[in-house]
């Protein structure tokens, strides 16, 4: 009996410490900075270009664009409130086969006005 109650306890801190380490994985994951690949500041003119740069499926290419413009908003808002410079986020996303989303060549005149 005594020996079963041992094991059973040691089993239970085994199955502990797995799930103890999973959350700590977790909030890794979770607390992982978004960072954009490029970044581009100017401090005369006051304006900051983050350039987020992914491949997709050509499926995708729209979604993943809309998913850049989500996760950079915080971002964004933090670089405008630290540095006080205006930014503006360019999600440059291509698909497999070179397929680009109609909204990027408005990133791209866009920019063009600001420099």
């Amino acid at each position: 009996m005594a020996v079963t109650t041992t094991t059973t306890m040691m089993m239970m801190m085994m199955m502990m410490m797995m799930m103890m380490m999973i959350i700590i994985i977790i909030i890794i994951i979770i607390t992982i900075p978004n960072k954009p690949d490029i970044k581009i500041r100017d401090n005369e003119k006051g304006i900051c270009m983050l350039i987020d740069v992914a491949i997709s499926g050509d499926r995708n290419v729209i979604k993943k664009e809309a998913e850049k413009n989500l996760k950079s908003v915080d971002l964004t808002k933090e670089i405008q409130r630290m540095r006080k410079v205006k930014t503006r986020v360019i999600p440059v996303i291509i698909g497999a086969t070179g397929t680009i989303s109609k909204s990027f060549r408005k990133y791209i005149t866009y920019q063009e006005t600001m420099m």
